[in-house]
């Protein structure tokens, strides 16, 4: 048996002390918060680009966003748009521009993103009803960025399926007068009262691996099957699997009955 424990102890010697960590540490995972990262790609060549970041904690959502390249001074209306019974919305591209007028308009844009599931307002109500609360959304600096964050109670249905939402801001200047009027694109279809430009979408970005385990809007949902869903919160690439390799060493020492040994041991009460 000597043989065999100087083995696996060798094994958990090659793995960085960080991994080991993590995987001895099996509480951490249940205890972290999990976090969903979004990539705010641009729309109706707006050039804006931005990072958000969505973070739960129980019923807790807590949702961050940076981004540049809205319209300096005006509003940024933006939303947690797609569905939470597991169909998979995704962000259009400039070509879904179905009407022709050479500017992608929400209504358009809503067939692949989906309708708004919460109005990441900066106070007050952010149900969908607060969609169009333009004096309640962030407003971008004079370099056209804006910086947000907030913490939300959402439902269940939100927890369970947070993957399926994706983030879109609002807002564009189409022509290029500094801010949002009815010369640019006309009237929102969304609200005669606000011109187009303060409705179109400037940006959209899905939560990495949002599609895994989704069923694709349009396509055919057939019962008699248990669907498989992947967590977006998924530890990925070469760290991925060294994690697993060592979650793999250590029960085969379970089940061998081999001790763990202290030096490599770190308590979750620990961790920073």
């Amino acid at each position: 048996m000597m043989p065999k424990r100087i083995g696996l102890l060798a094994a958990l010697a090659a793995l960085p002390a960080a991994l080991l960590t993590v995987a001895v540490s099996t509480p951490v995972f249940a205890a972290d918060p999990p976090a969903y990262q979004i990539d705010l790609a641009p729309l109706n060549d707006s050039g804006s680009t931005g990072t958000a970041l969505l973070s739960l904690r129980g019923n807790a959502l807590t949702v961050w966003i940076k981004s540049e390249g809205l319209v300096p001074g005006q509003p940024s209306a933006q939303h947690l748009h797609g569905s939470t019974d597991g169909h998979d919305f995704q962000c259009p591209d400039d070509g879904d521009d179905t009407n022709g007028d050479g500017i992608l308009d929400n209504t358009e844009a809503t067939v692949h993103y989906g309708d708004i599931n919460i109005s990441l307002t900066e106070s007050g109500g952010t149900d969908a009803g607060s969609g169009l609360a333009v004096d309640r959304m962030p407003v971008a600096d004079a370099q056209g960025k804006v910086s947000y964050k907030r913490t939300i109670t959402v439902g269940q249905d939100v927890v369970e399926q947070i993957k399926d939402l994706h983030i879109v801001q609002h807002g564009v200047d189409r022509n290029d007068n500094g801010k949002y009027d009815f010369e640019g694109a006309g009237k929102s279809e969304l609200d005669p009262k606000l011109p187009q430009e303060a409705t179109a979408p400037t940006n959209c970005g899905v939560v990495k691996g949002a599609a895994v385990g989704s069923v694709p809007i349009g396509g055919v949902e057939t019962g008699g099957g248990t669907e498989s869903r992947t967590s977006a919160g998924a530890v990925t690439g070469a760290t991925g699997a060294a994690v697993v390799a060592a979650a793999g060493v250590l029960a085969l020492m379970r089940r061998r009955m081999v001790p763990v040994p202290a030096a490599v041991v770190t308590k979750t009460g620990d961790a920073a």
